[in-house]
């Protein structure tokens, strides 16, 4: 199982987030989530949202750290971006 974290840079709600992802199946994704105790409600699209204080979390789990622009480029080429605004979802796997 690999799984994919970008830095806690993303600003919303007063906290810093990152962004993770899968570049297999959003099967691997929620149960890695899961995993760590990251709640289903923090899945948005294709990927969960993550504060920035359960970051060392993800990555003790066993996420690899990656650029924001690394967490693109492998959602598109699994097939899994689902970008904002009713764009075609990706293929569930």
């Amino acid at each position: 199982m690999t799984v994919y974290i970008d830095p806690p840079t993303w600003p919303g709600h007063g906290r810093l987030w990152s962004h993770l992802v899968s570049d297999v199946s959003y099967a691997e994704l929620h149960a890695f989530a899961a995993s760590i105790g990251c709640p289903r409600r923090a899945f948005e699209r294709d990927h969960y949202d993550v504060p920035a204080h359960r970051y060392a979390d993800a990555v003790a789990g066993g996420a690899l750290e990656v650029s924001s622009r690394e967490v693109v480029r492998l959602l598109t080429a699994a097939g899994l971006r689902r970008r904002k605004g009713g764009g075609a979802p990706g293929r569930e796997r």
